[in-house]
């Protein structure tokens, strides 16, 4: 119900809007251009009303193609520009960003300010993992035996039969 109100009252008031424009456009015309009479003109007097409005008519074409022109050279200005922009910002190589090695402390000092003075640890919570052995269950073999024992059908066979298995 207020929905269909507000649009409703929002339609009455852009017809009013409207009205409104119609009613500035004619006294603006009445105002810039009044209405000519031209019955008690002798044919003289039309010719020479004819002839300055004539004029007018050529003074306004030629503000209104000066104004074109502008507007084009300032399109096409503009144009020359952003592609000026676009070459020069495909030229620019972007460095590259180093690594900053900022401590826990530091940045929560620049988040919460020099009052800060807590300083967490936050190697003391890790796991600590022992290494195993891995070159105890590395066998060194020979390689040339490996590679004696491979060749030939029986290595292929050798090579099928250790894939079936898995």
């Amino acid at each position: 119900m207020l929905k269909s109100l507000m649009v409703a009252k929002a339609k009455e008031l852009l017809e009013q809007e409207l009205v409104d424009k119609e009613e500035e456009k004619m006294m603006y015309l009445e105002e810039k251009a009044p209405p000519i009479q031209t019955s008690r003109m002798s044919l003289a007097e039309l010719k020479a009303l004819c002839q300055e409005l004539h004029a007018k008519i050529d003074v306004v074409d030629e503000e209104r193609y000066d104004i074109d022109a502008k507007v084009h050279h300032n399109t096409r200005e503009i144009k020359d520009l952003t592609i000026k922009v676009l070459d020069l910002r495909g030229k620019f190589k972007r460095p590259s960003l180093r690594r900053v090695r900022v401590s826990a402390d530091a940045i929560l000092r620049s988040l919460l300010g020099s009052k800060h003075k807590v300083s967490m640890d936050l190697r003391a919570n890790l796991k600590s993992v022992k290494k195993e052995d891995t070159e105890k269950e590395a066998e060194v073999s020979d390689w040339r035996k490996n590679v004696e024992a491979m060749s030939g059908m029986e290595g292929r066979k050798k090579m099928f039969d250790a894939a079936a298995t898995q």
